[in-house]
Order: C-alpha cells, then sequence, then structure tokens
C-alpha cells in the first residue's frame, strides 16, 4: 500500500491490502514482534487526548530536543497494541493486546501511527485538513471541529476531484516551497470509531506545492459566500489552530514550520452558510475564485 509517499509493507501481509506494482525507495515495514517485553523501560511520555475512546501514549528514554539515530519509542493504543521503533530506522514492530484485529491493525497504522511516526523522525509536519487538487493542484480546507472540513473535501471528491488527505496533510519543504504529499487511499466523511472509511480510487499520487489554503468560517443560511484573503497574524493564528501532531520538543521546529507556510502560501477566508442544500454555490464559489487567483 502506498501512504505518505511511501510503500508501506505490512509483515504478515493484510489481507485487504491493495497491491502495488513496482519498486520504491522509500518503504516502511510494520513487522509483528512476538517479545512482549520489548523497550519497557522508558520513562518519558506524553499522552495524547483521547482518540477514537482509547488512550493512546508516546514514550521514550530521554528528555530531548529532537530525536537522535538509535532513540527507542514506543507508541501505545489502548488494548489494541504497542507500536516500537528506533529513530532513523524504517522498520516498526508490533505487539497485539486484547482487542487487536488486523482492521485495527490498518486502521492505527495509517491513520495515526504513521504521522506521529514521520512527525518524530522529522520526515514531514502535518495539518490538520482536508485537501484535494483542482486542475492538478493541491488545496487544503481548514475548519474548527465541527466546521464543514470534511464535508466540504467529501463533495469535491464526489466531483472528480483527487483527494489529497481528508484529515492529515503531510507537509515537507523543497528549494523553497511547501509540498503537500498524498495520505492514504481512503475516505471517511462520518464519525464511526477506527474505521478508515471507503477506498478512494482518485487518489493524488505524488508531492506537489501547495497552492492555497482555504478556512472555513460559518455563517447564518441566507448569508452570502464570500472569499477574502488574509494576511499577517491573521494566518499564523489559522495555522496555529489547524497544527496536528504537537509534541511539545518539536516546539521550535513547528512555530518555524508554521510561519513558512504563512509566508509562502495564500490563505482565504470563506464564509459558509450553515445549509446543505447551499453546498454546490460553495463549492462553485472556490472553483471560480481559484480560476481567478491561477
Amino acid at each position: 500500500m502506498i501512504a505518505y509517499n511511501h510503500y508501506i509493507k505490512f509483515i504478515p501481509e493484510l489481507k485487504n491490502d491493495k497491491k502495488t506494482k513496482g519498486t520504491f525507495s522509500n518503504t516502511i515495514t510494520i513487522e509483528e514482534s512476538y517479545e512482549k517485553n520489548v523497550e519497557n523501560n522508558l520513562k518519558f511520555h506524553w499522552t495524547f487526548f483521547n482518540n477514537q475512546g482509547r488512550n493512546i501514549d508516546l514514550y521514550t528514554d530521554r528528555e530531548l530536543s529532537r530525536s537522535v539515530k538509535g532513540q527507542p519509542w514506543k507508541f501505545n493504543i489502548e488494548n489494541v497494541m504497542t507500536f516500537f521503533w528506533k529513530s532513523g530506522s524504517t522498520t516498526i514492530y508490533y505487539t497485539k493486546q486484547k482487542d487487536f484485529t488486523n482492521e485495527l491493525l490498518e486502521y492505527w497504522s495509517l491513520h495515526t501511527l504513521l504521522p506521529i511516526y514521520f512527525t518524530v523522525e522529522e520526515v514531514f509536519y502535518f495539518l490538520h485538513a482536508g485537501a484535494v487538487e483542482v486542475e492538478g493542484d493541491p488545496i487544503l480546507f481548514v475548519a474548527e471541529s465541527y466546521g464543514g472540513k470534511s464535508t466540504m473535501t467529501d463533495f469535491f471528491i464526489k466531483k472528480n476531484h483527487s483527494m489529497i488527505s481528508d484529515d492529515k496533510v503531510a507537509i515537507f519543504k523543497q528549494d523553497g516551497v511547501d509540498y503537500a504529499v498524498p495520505s492514504h487511499p481512503h475516505h471517511r466523511p462520518y464519525r464511526k470509531a477506527e474505521d478508515l472509511g471507503y477506498f478512494v480510487k482518485n487518489m493524488a499520487i505524488c508531492p506537489k506545492p501547495i497552492y492555497a489554503i482555504y478556512t472555513l468560517e460559518g455563517a447564518d443560511v441566507d448569508a452570502d459566500i464570500t472569499i477574502k484573503e488574509l494576511h499577517g497574524v491573521e494566518k499564523f493564528r489559522v495555522l496555529r489552530l489547524s497544527s496536528q501532531i504537537n509534541l511539545g520538543f518539536l516546539k521550535r521546529q513547528r512555530f518555524a514550520m508554521l510561519a513558512d507556510i504563512a509566508r509562502i502560501v495564500p490563505i482565504y477566508q470563506v464564509k459558509v452558510p450553515w445549509n446543505l442544500d447551499r453546498l454546490q454555490e460553495v463549492y462553485g464559489a472556490i472553483c471560480k475564485h481559484f480560476k481567478e487567483i491561477k
């Protein structure tokens, strides 16, 4: 399976894994370990907010400002599984717990583990956003919780726009340009717990420069649909609220990345009427605006 511009190889192999032809220089192996007491002496840890009804925790062996090669990490999902890896390695091991299933392995690996792994390893930075391609260029949708991000992403996908991500957008910088990286080919326009969603055939296939970010702001059902460009601190505020996987020891790196995105990528505020019957209008307004700025 291709995810986050890497080939993800599960051992043992998952039955529903989509076969991928060719060879890949970037491969992450997720492999079952039968050593139940691997790295149980890691005393420094970060507890994430309750996720999908489970507690999740990240552990390591030292206080730090960033990871170093060979540093041990443990990521535990309550009653499901525990992942282990060492910084610099592309093999991640897991041990099973009582609620383990292959479906949960796939869900937690693609949806949560890999973004944390890539963040710790400083491969990608993540924004909590939906992302699609318009005329081949990536645009991102950000919003407060229940602010319509998933709904807007879903509407664009149904209009045959390629999906980049429906929840976590991986970003890296190269030659002064911020690139959006396709996540994994699943879309979840609903809130069923621990479910990857349905398979997306029309998936973006390679990283591309981010063209624009649209922040969705709710409005009255009969309000006009307006789009305006944000500047300065307003841009940084939008990005800070959309920041994902905010590990304290990477605070400096996170601030630098947010400032860089705010400097380079245009951000537009879209007033979205709180009325599903008007989604076609919003879709049309964003597409029209995109053509104008392009």
